[in-house]
């Protein structure tokens, strides 16, 4: 069977936390759970560094404010990494060429990070930190819960990444005018605290 599937679902849940599939690729193959996991993604260094880099994500991803600025510097991060893992598995099937994967994987990714990033601008613009603990936990879940289908029913777990990210740009559509309100704030909360900079006496 081709390896698109697995591919696509991987690249969607990179978008959500790149970190975590890394990990959860590489246990997967180094208990032999699996055998579709290459073995790159197994070294001990990759899934210390990918474990390490997990638990930052699972706390900064449920800090207001902090998260938003923790997506920010993943706007690169994750769409690399799902290109990169696509065209790892694919190279491991070789039932699909690495570079059409590591496009599906990179753009996938790259949309439901998008749609991430965007959810949590919105979710930030209420004042307490419950939201964004409750939405970081489901999406650990989430992605968890699709990665460890995908190896055993990939197919399946396809048709579930899809509709997800069918349903999360749909939502992101229906939050702009929250977010868009939260940027307005945040550009004035920073031009105050420059003005404010700008009108201290310098000291001595």
């Amino acid at each position: 069977m081709s390896v698109l599937p697995l591919v696509f679902t991987s690249g969607w849940a990179s978008g959500i936390n790149a970190y975590a599939v890394v990990l959860l690729l590489g246990v997967f193959g180094a208990t032999g759970l699996t055998d579709e996991v290459p073995e790159a993604l197994q070294r001990p260094d990759v899934l210390i560094a990918a474990g390490v880099l997990f638990l930052c994500e699972a706390v900064a991803d449920k800090i207001p404010y902090v998260d938003s600025v923790w997506d920010s510097v993943h706007t690169v991060v994750r769409p690399v990494s799902g290109a990169v893992v696509a065209a790892l598995l694919a190279g491991q099937s070789g039932s699909l060429p690495e570079l059409a994967a590591g496009a599906v994987g990179g753009s996938t990714a790259l949309m439901s990070h998008l749609v991430k990033a965007g959810t949590r601008m919105a979710v930030n613009t209420s004042p307490e930190p419950f939201s964004n603990i409750a939405l970081s936990t489901a999406e650990d879940l989430g992605v968890a819960g699709i990665i460890t289908f995908a190896l055993f029913h990939p197919v399946a777990a396809a048709v579930v990444a899809a509709v997800l990210l069918v349903l999360g740009l749909a939502i992101l559509g229906f939050l702009a005018h929250r977010i868009r309100r939260f940027l307005r704030r945040r550009a004035q909360r920073r031009e105050e605290k420059r003005l404010a900079a700008a009108a201290r006496p310098p000291s001595g």
